[in-house]
């Protein structure tokens, strides 16, 4: 028996119409797609939900 390990990583579920919107060939997420996150990414996204927060889930952009 062929078995994954249990530490795999989990596949992300498929994104839903609600998710994103194409804009000049870049993939946008909506404030929906990052609730459902949970957790901000730090690439300063157009549409986090806690961009404007002093929130734990936000992280700051990296200056780099």
């Amino acid at each position: 028996m062929d078995r994954e390990p249990d530490s795999a990583p989990k596949a992300n579920p498929a994104l839903e119409p609600e998710d994103y919107y194409m804009e000049g060939g870049l993939m946008v997420f909506t404030e929906a797609y990052h609730l459902k996150r949970g957790s901000c990414c730090g690439s300063g996204c157009r549409h986090c939900p806690w961009r404007d927060s002093d929130s734990p889930r936000h992280k700051q952009q990296s200056s780099e």
